[in-house]
């Protein structure tokens, strides 16, 4: 459990250098004699860092040892944010934050290879603390990347995070444990592997449109809260959405909770529950169209209640396409996350489009929406087989998928 717990740290640390570069684009501005809106292209550069390093390099986790992978990928994240912090025009400061990007992406890898550490009925729980991690990683890098940048400019959260992934990657160069790839293929094979276990692997398909939609909705709500809170209904400063945000950290202490109820009852009950909840978060959302106190506990309240719920169901989904096949689960991973994150990607422009079009209860209509899609899809799953007979039964973490005869 120790290991567990020093993973998850390693995935917030990891996780925590995509987003504290949205909260010091003021100050970068203000030092390097550049617009707001410029300054923050360093946001946009390390998050199509992140994308692309899950494409490219999350594979490999099951080619290379994961000891080896992950130490390594580590020290370069940690050189990438000592350059950053040193970076003496906003031109050097994109290619670092590029490169701190691309290698920062432990986090999709820990958890496959946590998943082939632990027996199969932990790996909801174990699942859940991970992403628990990952969770505080986003939050807090952004809370204490704001208050370092104020007191000590903007350079100092780059250097306090090199400090912190180097010493992340010196303590699981002694804890990890060694580990053998399952796989022999070529890189060129291994980045074409995601693209045909989508095509192959129908339980793959079904946790990426759960996550894709469910994503989505969630990018929309954030996308379009930032713009309610900002416009003539609240009149609220641009960090009102970020003090919102730290709600949430309540999420933390609930995938773990959510971790064990996957692996009771299997990740299609919770899953259902999740995609429930999603929905009913909209009407809660919605009353954040009334203004003031009460608008504000709305949100407050819906927001909670989905991100809850989208996490959880994001254990769950994990939980399902690491049992699909113990020897492609770097693979798997690299397809279920470049789904789920362009379904992010397209939740973020659909919700600026919706509020455009018909305000925050347009926002909340699609958030019910792309979850309904899901939900209709996951009603219907036990009708899926070629012989036209109703699958009964639940998948279990770890049970094998049935594959139609030759």
């Amino acid at each position: 459990m120790a290991l567990i717990l020093l993973l998850a740290l390693a995935c917030g640390a990891a996780v925590g250098n995509v987003y504290f570069p949205q909260v010091v684009g003021p100050a970068v501005a203000a030092d390097l004699n550049v617009a707001p809106e410029v300054a923050a292209r360093v946001v946009t550069a390390t998050q199509f860092g992140y994308a692309a390093g899950i494409v490219l390099l999350v594979p490999l986790s099951d080619r290379v040892p994961h000891r080896r992978l992950i130490v390594g990928l580590l020290v370069l994240t940690g050189l990438g944010l000592l350059a950053a912090g040193s970076a003496p025009t906003l031109e050097a400061l994109l290619v670092a934050g590029v490169f701190v990007g691309v290698t920062t992406v432990v986090a999709p890898i820990i958890g496959p290879m946590a998943a082939g550490l632990v027996s199969e009925d932990r790996r909801g729980l174990i699942s859940g603390m991970l992403l628990s991690g990952a969770l505080g990683g986003m939050l807090l890098s952004r809370a204490f990347g704001g208050a370092l940048a104020q007191w000590l400019g903007w350079r100092a959260p780059y250097l306090v995070a090199a400090a912190l992934v180097l010493t992340m990657a010196l303590l699981l160069y002694r804890a990890l444990p060694a580990t053998v790839p399952p796989s022999t293929q070529r890189y060129p094979a291994l980045l074409a592997e995601p693209l045909r276990l989508l095509r192959t692997e129908p339980e793959l398909r079904r946790s990426c449109l759960y996550q894709a939609t469910v994503f989505a909705g969630f990018s929309a709500v954030w996308t379009g809260v930032t713009l309610l809170l900002t416009g003539p209904d609240y009149g609220l400063g641009a960090s009102a959405a970020g003090v919102l945000a730290l709600v949430n950290a309540a999420t933390m202490l609930c995938t773990p909770i959510a971790g064990r109820q996957v692996d009771r009852r299997g990740p299609d009950t919770v899953n259902l529950v999740c995609l429930i909840g999603v929905i009913a978060s909209a009407p809660v959302l919605a009353l954040g169209a009334l203004g003031g106190t009460p608008g504000l506990a709305g949100l407050a309240a819906g927001t909670l209640l989905l991100d809850i719920a989208m996490q959880s169901g994001m254990v769950a989904n994990q939980v399902r396409v690491y049992g699909l096949r113990p020897e492609a689960r770097g693979r798997l991973t690299t397809a279920y996350m470049a789904c789920a994150y362009v379904g992010g990607g397209a939740g973020s422009w659909l919700g600026a489009a919706a509020y455009g079009q018909a305000g925050w209860a347009g926002v909340c209509a699609l958030v019910a929406l792309l979850a309904t899609v899901s939900l209709v899809r996951h009603l219907m799953r036990g009708y899926g087989r070629r012989d036209g007979t109703r699958r009964t039964g639940r998948l279990r973490s770890g049970e094998a998928i049935p594959r139609p005869p030759a």
